[in-house]
């Protein structure tokens, strides 16, 4: 299959009750909200805006917490909602035509895109860290990012009203580039459809993915927030990665039994891990160990016994859990994440990025170490 980060979803995600739109129009893909015509006793099915928001408070006021504490996880407004109709207008027709349709369409919600389940899931973490931490702002911080003008931000926050979404950080940069941004905001995870500034920020040290909707999306957890990664170049460094390509995988094996005790370094992602870590052990430290609502996964095509040692004792010496470790041995991997229902799944390699999202998982891509120089098709590693 061929992904794309404007690539249309035919299907849905069923718990969200998101119906189905083939072009990103607003109208008509809404879940229909049934509305009392007065005038003729009938029944009007127009989507319209749902008014009111849950307000999170604490004592002495609304409660934001501060970037230095929150795991802060900024999403580009093409990943958390689906803006294909308006990129089409733009591309065709130019910036002054889109700011116009922007306009005129600002009180039609855009529908979820593929980082929404991810973002919500967040948000139900919080509320029950709120639960057991009522003071705390050791938090999920979710960070809207976009290149829009601030004209289509009435749109943006409408359509976050009208999720019942809680975003209060914006960033619109008026087609700049938001890395300073996100650096400013210290963000934890960065999540796109322009794998261009993903790039950028993980140059500057910042973890981040791009992202892409598939035909198919897998109903996924309302209630824990589930994360998959692949081992090599995301949560380790492409060091191994590097001698199977320049050596093969018998060189692999012998590189990885020989250095079994000696670290790897670290991948991009391994500080979002890290990060998720810190929060899981708030609620372990309630007795929540078995419920905890926060679950994490190395999906890898490495070896157990032949390779899968030295990742293990990596993430012990660092002071990470993982909570499922899969070592497929070059399997298929989308067949274990389909199992798994991940939010969202990380790893290098677009081939593996493709077969997850022909399963139904929303996969994203870090273009980071030595297979970017290797054709995503190719299935070329059978250990990573």
């Amino acid at each position: 299959m061929s992904l794309d980060p404007v690539q249309v979803m035919s299907g849905q995600v069923k718990e969200l009750k998101v119906g189905p739109s083939s072009n990103g129009d607003s109208r008509g893909s809404w879940e229909e909200k049934e509305e009392i015509d007065q005038d003729n006793v009938g029944i009007s099915t127009k989507p319209k805006l749902v008014s009111g928001r849950r307000t999170r408070k604490v004592e002495g006021g609304v409660f934001f917490p501060k970037p230095e504490n929150a795991v802060t996880v900024a999403v580009s407004s093409r990943v958390l909602f689906r803006t294909e109709r308006e990129q089409k207008v733009f591309e065709q027709d130019g910036i002054e035509e889109y700011l116009r349709f922007q306009i005129e369409h600002e009180n039609e919600p855009f529908t979820p895109g593929p980082a929404f389940p991810f973002v919500k899931a967040l948000e139900a973490v919080n509320c029950r860290l709120r639960e057991l931490y009522p003071q705390s702002d050791e938090l999920f911080d979710i960070v809207l990012v976009t290149y829009n003008h601030a004209h289509v931000g009435i749109r943006l926050i409408n359509t976050i009203n009208h999720h019942n979404l809680f975003i209060e950080r914006f960033c619109m940069t008026g087609g700049s580039s938001p890395i300073g941004y996100l650096k400013a905001w210290q963000t934890n995870l960065y999540l796109s459809a322009d794998a261009d500034k993903v790039r950028e920020a993980l140059s500057e040290g910042i973890a981040a993915a791009t992202m892409f909707t598939s035909e198919k999306v897998t109903e996924v957890s309302e209630s824990q927030l589930r994360v998959a990664f692949d081992g090599d170049a995301v949560l380790f460094s492409d060091e191994s990665e590097r001698i199977f390509k320049a050596h093969g995988l018998d060189k692999f094996f012998e590189h990885e039994r020989d250095n079994e005790d000696t670290l790897l370094d670290h991948g991009p992602l391994k500080g979002f891990l890290e990060a998720l870590g810190k929060l899981q052990k708030k609620f372990y430290a309630k007795g929540q160990r078995l419920d905890c609502p926060i679950r994490t996964y190395l999906v890898t095509a490495r070896s157990a016994a032949s390779s899968g040692i030295r990742a293990l004792k990596t993430l012990r010496a660092w002071g990470l859990e993982i909570d499922e470790a899969l070592f497929l041995a070059g399997a298929p991997k989308g067949p274990m994440l389909e199992k798994i229902r991940p939010h969202i799944y990380f790893d290098d390699q677009m081939f593996h990025v493709e077969g997850a999202a022909e399963m139904g998982t929303v996969a994203a891509h870090v273009p980071y170490g030595i297979a970017q120089k290797h054709n995503a098709k190719q299935n070329i590693s059978v250990r990573k």
